[in-house]
């Protein structure tokens, strides 16, 4: 979410979470929106940070700024970065890039420094890809940290989420496929998709 007025018309349909990207090179930087718009979205919405490899300095005076308590890491953030993270009352979610069951190794190392993970589709890029992954990979998750369901997620998938089961998924990760240009979310097509899913499943 980059544009004000996109923003405040998605902040109407609820959702739980609103990622705003903190990395120059994506498309949908957000580096130049007013904080005050941040601020201003509704107390049952949580705001997230997005950030791919930045200095945990840069990563801790943006948040203050923006006022927000959750990033979302996209990067190769070490354990470490995250637990001092951690440390500095953030919330983390560490994305983990999945093409086949062998990359859910590496969510082992973050089980006790991250509060959630992100399973999102391994690509030459950061996010936004529009591919999916194949889903029953994610069975062979074994972890104790929760995890949100990402990587391509279109309108038409509403069923296939509501038919994929795990006791550790917690949410449900969309971005492109919902835009109209990135960081621009086409928002009646956003609110059939979130009515299909609430109406068959009230834990998402």
């Amino acid at each position: 979410m980059k544009i004000p007025e996109n923003i405040t018309t998605v902040a109407a349909l609820q959702p739980d979470y609103m990622g705003f990207i903190f990395y120059s090179k994506s498309p949908r930087f957000a580096g130049n929106l007013n904080f005050e718009v941040i601020k201003s979205l509704p107390a049952e919405i949580c705001p997230v940070g997005v950030f791919v490899n930045t200095p945990i300095d840069i990563i801790l005076q943006t948040t203050h700024r923006y006022g927000l308590r959750t990033v979302q890491l996209h990067g190769n953030e070490t354990p470490t970065s995250c637990k001092i993270l951690q440390d500095n009352n953030l919330f983390v979610i560490k994305a983990i890039s999945i093409s086949d069951a062998s990359d859910l190794d590496l969510a082992n190392d973050y089980q006790s420094c991250c509060d959630y993970l992100l399973f999102d589709t391994k690509t030459p890029l950061r996010g936004g890809s529009g591919k999916q992954y194949d889903w029953n990979i994610l069975q062979n998750y074994m972890g104790d940290r929760p995890f949100f369901l990402s990587g391509g997620i279109g309108s038409e998938d509403a069923e296939r989420i509501l038919s994929f089961v795990h006791p550790k998924l917690k949410a449900i990760d969309i971005n492109s496929r919902f835009e109209t240009e990135p960081g621009v979310k086409n928002t009646e097509t956003l609110k059939t998709f979130l009515n299909a899913i609430r109406t068959n499943n009230q834990k998402i």
